[in-house]
């Protein structure tokens, strides 16, 4: 098995036939959560059911060694009658007691409370900790009593408990789950989310027949079902059709045919869904079926009665490839697995890995990103505490598609990222990827680019390839403070003309004539270059016909905002602006668990559609709803700042990390 391999981003089709494999078997399951477009629907505290539970399993955050962030209040609601929203319920129940007291557990031994928390933070913190004790103090019998008296977690279904697809399909399931004191409320159609003066959920609103019935709610997560993930479809080079919302399938012949739907039994099991020009197939199973869709048990039955296909397909012709399995598997080994190469320190906060990994660095576009995490059975250790990473979102800053290396740089804030600069060379590591769509590269166009610190490790590779295809590059590089800012030549080489901006005076010295400099921020640095207020423009800002912004959220809300404000004057009215948005990320695997679920608002006709920004993150500036982003960047931020702490505290027990030269 290979771990961190995304098929149709790590590994396509094509080049899964080149390597030598016979037959590719589509095993993925749904994944496609169900929006719930009501007011508020992205308010912190509502989180998709899929989110909580890959979050739970993925990261072990139930863990008491673990270091995964993910924070849940009571009262909880799960909206939904499957299965999923069981599982949702029953698991945030006995979560929620771990939480509490590893919360706890932290908190009395460092000593000191987080200074960054704001004051909703610090009403959270004492809302945990109070509930914490309390279950220390209660016998075992009693723990239950209490977590209900706080509003435990109630299932909240359309229609009765004996029509939901829980019942129907497990019954016993459901009976487990009252048993261990989740409540279910029948009748129940949301419509909206009631939220506290921080933007926080605190309730629910629901119609029931002619009535409308309000039930409290600090967690709401939404189990309200899922659709067959066909991204696959979609991704670049990749020619799969569609039937409706599965996979079209094929017979042997590679005819296009209809499946029986919604059955588990059909009379002639037709599992294949594509056949390669030289007689190879591809096949599909489970939830991407249309006749197996809906449980594991149809899942494995889908298996048992489509392998005779598959038998009969892969006998029909000889094996792709004439090398035996030791050689075979060494090839992927070296070209799939991910190993340190490198890891060096590029300021006070900012380090750079570089990762040796063949294929993800060959199928590596500018403006893409990997996931990395560390292994957790070679991760660090010390007393209480396993300091195995959270999946981190890393931009590709550059890589080398010959040598097969992969450059990812990160800012250290006190999380997982802290834990970069203790990963040694040849060290095994988990990178997925590449994901996201590739930034779009005009050719002979005149492009803005405006980088908030870390951003301009993404802005690398962007701005390379835009001269490269012809385009001209204003490239303005923002800092806080003067010693943050890192590879200066090769923001230089991604640009015709840099304004460098820092906060800090007196701010940096320009190294070529053509170049400026300003203290203030990127809006201001790019108001003064528009007006003529550092001298003469190489290249002038009326020419613009992209801005490209890439930062934190607050700033590039702010360049959205000033494009229509202080910056309208200097910019042609049909100006395109995009953003990198940088929402909250756990899967990256493309429209999965929906952490990374972003509104956007059309400012023309007010309506509001949704995009998972881990399949593309570059999107219009002027449809970003910022505001919700803000909300779900803060979802776990009383326990992320205090977790900051807590890997501060075990680093100071571990020798500090040497830059680590090449393997």
């Amino acid at each position: 098995m290979f771990g961190g391999v995304r098929f149709g981003g790590t590994l396509t089709i094509d080049e899964a036939y080149a390597d030598g494999f016979d037959h590719i078997a589509l095993c993925a399951g749904a994944g496609r959560p169900t929006v719930l477009d009501i007011p508020n629907g992205f308010a912190r505290g509502v989180r998709a059911a899929s989110d909580f539970l890959m979050a739970l399993q993925l990261t072990g955050a139930a863990k008491r060694e673990s270091i995964a962030n993910l924070q849940i209040r009571l009262p909880v609601v799960v909206i939904g009658g499957g299965l999923t929203a069981i599982d949702t319920a029953t698991e945030s129940l006995a979560y929620y007691a771990v939480q509490v007291d590893k919360f706890l557990t932290r908190y009395e031994a460092l000593g000191e409370e987080p200074p960054a928390w704001n004051a909703e933070e610090r009403a959270i913190a004492q809302e945990f900790l109070a509930h914490a004790r309390a279950l220390r103090k209660a016998q075992p019998a009693e723990r239950l009593a209490l977590l209900k008296s706080w509003g435990g977690a109630t299932i909240a279904y359309r229609r009765r408990l004996v029509d939901s697809p829980s019942y129907t399909l497990n019954h016993e399931e459901v009976e487990k789950a009252l048993e261990e004191g989740i409540v279910f409320a029948e009748g129940l159609t949301p419509t909206r989310i009631e939220v506290d003066t921080y933007g926080h959920a605190q309730a629910v609103k629901f119609t029931a027949g002619d009535k409308e019935v309000e039930l409290p709610a600090r967690s709401v997560l939404i189990a309200a079902g899922t659709q067959p993930n066909t991204v696959l479809a979609r991704e670049e080079g990749v020619s799969l059709a569609l039937d409706g919302k599965y996979f079209l399938a094929s017979d042997e012949t590679g005819a296009p045919v209809r499946p029986e739907r919604h059955t588990a039994k059909p009379s002639q099991p037709q599992v294949l869904l594509h056949r390669y020009a030289d007689g190879r197939y591809m096949s599909f199973f489970g939830d991407l079926h249309p006749s197996y869709f809906g449980n594991v048990v149809k899942a494995m039955g889908s298996a048992k009665q489509g392998y005779p296909t598959v038998s009969r397909v892969l006998a029909a012709r000889s094996p792709a490839s004439s090398e035996n399995d030791e050689r075979f598997l060494g090839r992927l080994n070296r070209d799939l697995r991910a190993v340190v190469h490198e890891v060096r320190r590029l300021t006070p906060r900012i380090v750079e890995v570089v990762l040796r990994a063949p294929v993800a660095a060959r199928r590596f576009h500018p403006g893409q990103f990997y996931r990395l995490q560390n292994f957790e059975s070679l991760a660090l250790r010390v007393p209480g505490t396993t300091l195995a990473m959270e999946g981190l979102a890393l931009t590709g800053a550059w890589v080398d598609k010959e040598r097969g290396l992969i450059s990812v740089i990160a800012l250290e804030m006190g999380g997982s990222a802290d834990l970069l600069a203790y990963l040694a060379p040849g060290e095994p590591v988990v990178l997925m990827g590449p994901t996201g769509t590739p930034t779009e590269i005009p050719g002979n166009e005149t492009v803005v680019l405006a980088g908030g610190g870390l951003g301009n490790a993404v802005l690398f590779s962007i701005g390379r390839a835009l001269r490269a295809a012809g385009s001209k590059v204003i490239y303005f590089a923002g800092y806080k403070e003067m010693a943050d800012r890192y590879r200066v030549d090769d923001i230089e080489a991604s640009s015709d003309v840099v304004i460098w901006c820092c906060d800090e005076a007196p701010g940096f010295a320009p190294r070529r004539p053509r170049d400026r400099a300003f203290v203030g921020n990127i809006v201001q640095a790019m108001h003064a270059y528009a007006s003529g207020g550092l001298g003469a423009q190489p290249i002038p800002f009326s020419a613009a016909d992209r801005v490209i912004a890439i930062g934190s959220d607050r700033m590039m809300a702010a360049v959205a905002l000033a494009r229509h404000d202080v910056l309208a004057p200097y910019l042609k009215k049909d100006h395109i602006a995009i953003g990198s948005i940088n929402s909250p990320m756990q899967c990256m695997m493309k429209e999965i668990c929906a952490q990374c679920l972003q509104p956007h608002v059309d400012p023309a006709t007010g309506k509001t559609s949704y995009v998972f920004s881990c399949f593309n993150q570059d999107q219009p500036l002027d449809q970003v709803d910022f505001g919700a982003l803000a909300q779900r960047l803060a979802q776990n931020g009383a326990q992320e700042k205090l977790t900051a702490l807590w890997i501060g505290r075990c680093l100071k027990q571990l020798p500090p990390p040497a830059e680590r030269k090449a393997a």
